[in-house]
Parts: structure tokens; C-alpha cells; sequence
């Protein structure tokens, strides 16, 4: 068995595989990623987003940042499953985010991208349950978009070596 994971980690090793975040906290991505500013983006959505956002970066040391974060959110909900009395019976809470990363000093766009996803609910005869169920939702796109952006940042971070 040893003799196989040996094996299987030379094989990685000439692919050119290599982790994203290697370095750990003192690593060239890492620093890049908390070198990021998140420009405040309005509504709930937004602060949910850019919470989300803030905690994945891990930004705030001090420092002056290197990069700026603008985001713009399209939050819908839309009803389907139509019963014959008009009442909706199922929902799709969608979240899309286009976002530009920003050079701080020179003011160029570096990345342009989109992020989103969509989550499924269920409309139930009780209206509190519905309401608490779309704000779970989301609270859990939110989660779900922050983590496509950080992604996406740290790809370019690590292509490019922080050096854009």
C-alpha cells in the first residue's frame, strides 16, 4: 500500500500539478488574497456577500490595500409549479454576481467575471415558513457566490504571482 501511495505521488509530481494555496498563511495567494478590498455592496444580499467575503479573505492586517473588490448583485426569486388555483408551490431563489477586481493604485480592471447560483424552495401553507426558508437560501447563495469569487481571485493570484 505504500509502495502505491509513493507511486501515485511521483506520478502527481510530473504532472505539474502543485496546490493553490502552498506557503500556507505566508504564501504569494494567500498575501494576494488579503491584499483585496470588498467595496460595500447594498441591500441584504450584499451584506451577506460581502461578509462572506471578507471572512474567506482574511483581509484587515493593517496594510493598505493592493487590489479593490467591486460587486454587482441580481438577486431573484421565481415562482413555478403552478397548481390549478393559481398558487405557486415552488420557488427558485437565484443569486448572480459580476465582479471586477481592481488595481488600487492604477485603477485597472485585472478580472472581470460573473458567479451565481440558484437554490430550490419549497412554498409551504405556512407564509413564516416560506419567508425563513428564501432568507436560508439566501444566506446559503451568499456562502455559495463568495466562495466561487475567492476561487476564481486566488486562480488569478496564483497565474499571475501577485504581481499585476
Amino acid at each position: 500500500m505504500r509502495i502505491l501511495a509513493l507511486a501515485l505521488a511521483f506520478c502527481l509530481c510530473g504532472c505539474g500539478l502543485r496546490p493553490l494555496y502552498s506557503g500556507g498563511a505566508s504564501g504569494q495567494v494567500a498575501q494576494s488574497l488579503r491584499a483585496v478590498d470588498v467595496a460595500p455592496i447594498p441591500g441584504r444580499a450584499g451584506w451577506l456577500v460581502r461578509t462572506a467575503l471578507e471572512d474567506r479573505l482574511g483581509n484587515g492586517e493593517g496594510s493598505a490595500p493592493r487590489y479593490r473588490l467591486e460587486i454587482e448583485l441580481d438577486d431573484d426569486i421565481t415562482g413555478f409549479g403552478i397548481r390549478r388555483d393559481n398558487s405557486v408551490t415552488r420557488e427558485r431563489r437565484t443569486l448572480r454576481a459580476r465582479y471586477r477586481l481592481v488595481d488600487a493604485e492604477r485603477g485597472t480592471v485585472l478580472l472581470d467575471a460573473t458567479a451565481g447560483s440558484d437554490a430550490g424552495i419549497d412554498v409551504v401553507s405556512s407564509e413564516y415558513a416560506t419567508v425563513a426558508a428564501e432568507q436560508t437560501a439566501l444566506e446559503r447563495l451568499a456562502a455559495e457566490v463568495a466562495d466561487q469569487i475567492v476561487t476564481r481571485i486566488a486562480l488569478y493570484a496564483s497565474r499571475t504571482g501577485g504581481s499585476e
